[in-house]
């Protein structure tokens, strides 16, 4: 199956960078192996130039697009996404759920602020980078998932109960800021009666 299928039909992850200030492009290259559509926004713009990735779309303000119109051209076929109030994130899911995808991996985004993503989670399934951790919400109940063995943040709403249960115990985590548990590698499944988010180191 060819990428070009991929990008056509919209089904690989869009790509949203907003900061790039933690990466190199080796640590987001497996992200770009299917050619998705790449939004960048105005601050991390050269950086992205520079590792030479191919932009769909810039999110920019009137003023950087006006400043910056040799991009057009240069990157072409690049277009501009206009973003009012620097709201380069909400202006980019916005693009993506009216374009028909279904999903997107969002770098440089503050993993304390993924509760305000919660009214997108049912139009797309959003993956953050955040230094250096992959934060992936849970929505069911229930969540059963293979880990290697390694320390996971559970990033839920502050003194939430999750349970964690693994072949050799269950244990029920309150959750406080940057809460890591342990996982042996096997089988989890997680359980909460609100939605939360997993983070697993890069």
């Amino acid at each position: 199956m060819s990428s070009h299928h991929f990008v056509k039909e919209q089904q690989e992850p869009a790509l949203l960078i907003l900061d790039t200030q933690d990466y190199s492009f080796n640590q987001l290259s497996s992200l770009l192996e299917w050619v998705p559509t790449v939004l960048v926004a105005q601050e991390a713009i050269e950086t992205v130039i520079s590792w030479g990735i191919k932009i769909d779309v810039i999110l920019a303000s009137t003023e950087f697009q006006r400043e910056n119109l040799h991009l057009l051209e240069e990157q072409y076929p690049v277009k501009f996404l206009t973003v009012k109030n620097n709201d380069f994130l909400n202006e980019g899911l916005q693009y993506l759920i009216a374009s028909k995808h279904s999903a997107v991996n969002i770098i440089g985004f503050e993993h304390l602020k993924v509760f305000d993503l919660e009214e997108k989670l049912d139009y797309l399934n959003i993956v953050i980078f955040d230094g250096p951790i992959r934060y992936f919400p849970v929505k069911e109940k229930s969540f059963k998932k293979w880990f290697p063995e390694s320390a996971l943040q559970i990033h839920a709403a502050e003194g939430s109960l999750v349970e964690m249960k693994s072949a050799n115990e269950t244990q029920l985590i309150k959750i406080s800021h940057a809460t890591f548990v342990e996982t042996t590698e096997g089988t989890v499944t997680f359980n909460s009666i609100k939605p939360f988010w997993i983070g697993e180191m890069i």
